[in-house]
């Protein structure tokens, strides 16, 4: 062997020097677990939100912008686990639009404080949801200018009008639909500050999750989709797919609701495949449905068609297509079936899964404005019959919802 090559002669350490040098490798196995151990806190903290209150957050659970939370779900969710379930029952709540009024069509009297009065009773849960149709922002709106004369149609109330969602006991509202954005980039800003304000979760932009805390510290995660691209896009289902299994890993309740599916009575019926709307595509309802409970959604709530549509179970869970209108003060057509609504009262497992539920039949009156009553418990369960068959939810004459045996 060259000299070179030799590995030089090993040097005797001394008895306090391998004291010091153990001693470092100590304090340095220490401080690398303490690391770990703070990291790892930190992730938690971010992930149960801050405070003790309901909470809403994006996709990654902290303040990203929606674009970078949009692109984070294209990525399915592969090594993340899913939230383990809760420790209760949990009562949800859902309804379908909800317009305020329009400056255009007219505002409600008393600021629109008694728009919910005859229906509150029935709003009763943990959590309690409904699609806000419109901006809650004030000025010409950027989709029709100062006045339409009736060719275009721009919803908004004034902001001050988010109180009377939380008056009413809505815990968090979807804005994913074709109205959300009537006003522009700045309506929807003035739309969210004013839900902000008045303590009501949203979601609905590309990534948004809103994550609700209950009181026992159960959460639930709400995401809202429409075939917009201002809001999380209906017609891309890999990507609603991959943002319920990113909710699926923040809560162990998630809930999806989706304005698509074209519009009117001549609609009522599920269809297989892509559905279109004057020329505008309005998602693949059915599949769209299916896949993100297949996903891990527990609910699925859909509103666009503006009248009621069926409901249908899969894996447990429960499908309900369309709620159609719930209030649309002098805003909506409320003739026939576009004036039958429902207000869908359910208690879900701690796991998600369905345990019992109601429809809750509704009425609206020609302004719009809903009180109890009506025939949509028993439309709903003959749509349910034709386009479902074996997975059709099954729905008494008092709109009690079972499951076929």
């Amino acid at each position: 062997m060259d000299s070179v090559d030799r590995p030089p002669p090993r040097r005797r350490q001394s008895r306090r020097s391998r004291r010091r040098t153990s001693t470092r490798t100590v304090q340095n196995r220490v401080l690398a677990v303490l690391c770990v151990i703070a990291v790892a806190g930190l992730g938690a903290v971010i992930a149960a939100g801050r405070g003790g209150a309901p909470e809403a957050v994006t996709a990654d659970a902290i303040a990203v912008a929606p674009r970078a939370a949009a692109q984070a779900a294209t990525t399915p969710a592969t090594t993340a686990p899913a939230a383990g379930p809760g420790t209760a029952d949990v009562r949800v709540a859902a309804v379908g639009d909800i317009v305020m009024g329009t400056p255009e069509f007219g505002l409600p009297p008393a600021g629109g404080r008694r728009l919910f009065s005859a229906v509150k009773p029935l709003l009763r849960g943990d959590v309690v949801l409904g699609n806000l149709e419109q901006a809650l922002a004030t000025g010409p709106s950027a989709k029709c200018g100062s006045g339409s004369g009736g060719s275009c149609y721009a919803f908004a109330s004034p902001p001050s009008y988010a109180r009377n969602l939380t008056a009413a006991g809505f815990t968090v509202v979807t804005t994913a639909n074709n109205h959300a954005n009537d006003w522009g980039a700045a309506g929807m800003r003035s739309t969210d500050r004013a839900l902000d304000r008045a303590g009501v979760k949203h979601a609905g932009s590309p990534g948004d999750i809103a994550l609700q805390r209950l009181d026992d510290g159960t959460k639930v995660a709400v995401i809202g989709v429409a075939p917009y691209r201002w809001s999380q896009d209906a017609r891309d289902i890999p990507r609603a797919v991959a943002l319920v299994r990113k909710a699926a890993t923040l809560a162990p309740i998630v809930i999806v609701s989706a304005h698509v599916g074209a519009e009117g009575a001549a609609h009522r019926r599920v269809p297989r495949g892509a559905e279109e709307y004057l020329g505008e595509p309005r998602g693949d309802t059915r599949r769209l449905a299916r896949a993100v409970v297949d996903a891990g959604a527990d609910l699925f709530v859909g509103h666009g068609p503006h009248v009621m549509r069926g409901m249908e179970f899969r894996n447990g869970r429960l499908i309900a297509y369309s709620l159609g209108n719930f209030l649309g003060y002098k805003v909506f057509n409320t003739s026939g079936y576009a004036g039958q609504s429902g207000v869908l009262q359910l208690t879900l497992g701690p796991d998600g899964r369905f345990r019992s539920g109601r429809l809750a039949p509704v009425r609206l009156s020609g302004d719009g404005i809903p009180s109890p009553g009506g025939s949509s418990a028993r439309d709903v369960a003959t749509l349910s019959r034709q386009d479902f068959g074996r997975s059709a939810a099954r729905l008494a004459a008092n709109g009690t919802i079972t499951r076929r045996s």
